[in-house]
């Protein structure tokens, strides 16, 4: 497999040789990303991991503006999208039904006490953490690459130029904000 960041690097120039190498090299990486969000969700999805892989990198492929600094940071732009891109179909999916806020259910780890897994309400989840990216925009993302586009500690810490130390303190400053936000707001 070529290097994802030098791929990413000679994607800008546009040529269609370019193109399919880097939907190549990164269509396992964003099945295994878009699989990770269909567990979370709740059983019977109308929504296929395949579907959200092909919209999100049809949105991905055009960005040839964008100045990608590495394989963390286009796959962080890539779990951004498919959450966006899950929060956009529950939405639809309850304008249509005109049901409960509750019918948009994901399965998220980590964020409750003792580490269990918490069925959370899509919506809810996608307005906390909006609103932990405007109070903080580093740890909003921090916590996108984590728990949503599945980077290691490692791999932010190289997105964001910060220590590992760092990253572990402002993920647990921001599990902690979210966890009393939920709490609050389910």
């Amino acid at each position: 497999m070529e290097d994802i960041t030098g791929l990413l690097g000679r994607y800008q120039r546009g040529s269609a040789e370019d193109d399919r190498r880097l939907l190549e090299a990164v269509q396992g990486e964003l099945r295994k990303v878009a699989a990770a969000y269909m567990r979370r969700e709740r059983a019977g999805h109308t929504l296929q991991p395949t579907a959200l892989v092909n919209e999100a990198y049809l949105r991905l492929a055009d960005q040839r503006h964008v100045q990608w600094q590495s394989r963390g940071h286009f796959f962080g732009i890539a779990a951004s999208l498919m959450r966006r891109i899950l929060v956009d179909h529950a939405r639809k999916r309850e304008a249509s039904r005109r049901g409960g806020p509750h019918q948009h259910q994901v399965a998220l780890p980590s964020l409750t006490i003792g580490g269990e897994t918490e069925v959370l309400d899509t919506l809810s989840l996608h307005s906390a953490l909006s609103e932990l990216a405007a109070l903080d925009a580093r740890q909003g993302e921090m916590v996108e690459l984590r728990y949503f586009g599945g980077l290691t500690n490692d791999e932010i810490a190289a997105v964001h130029d910060v220590s590992i130390a760092t990253v572990k303190r402002e993920l647990a400053t921001a599990t902690l904000w979210l966890r009393r936000r939920l709490a609050a707001n389910p």
